[in-house]
């Protein structure tokens, strides 16, 4: 699912800055179709993980108010070059993408 996320991780003195873009509709169930007038159902992000070398670090739970393709970026103390950074989330579809950054 390396298409459905960028991830990079970069580490400057004791502080790695992790930044993502998760490619996703994030729709909030209240928007119109232009067309029909109808209701666009539901679809959004509900959890984002990020992990260190399989290890979990941060997690977080969304709703319907964050924007389509969310960009999320944090930091952390304790990684070193070479470290492996992967985020996943999972949506209210069910659906999930993941994607993974070495740390440069």
């Amino acid at each position: 699912m390396a298409d459905k996320m960028k991830v990079r991780a970069k580490l400057s003195g004791t502080t790695t800055t992790v930044k993502a873009i998760m490619y996703h509709p994030m729709e909030s169930g209240s928007r119109k179709d232009k067309e029909t007038g109808e209701l666009i159902p539901a679809h959004f992000i509900k959890e984002v993980k990020a992990e260190l070398n399989g290890e979990m670090i941060i997690s977080a739970d969304w709703g319907t108010g964050v924007s389509k393709n969310p960009y999320w970026s944090f930091e952390f103390e304790g990684g070193k070059a070479g470290d492996t950074i992967k985020i996943t989330w999972t949506d209210n579809l069910g659906e999930s993408g993941e994607g993974e950054a070495v740390i440069k």
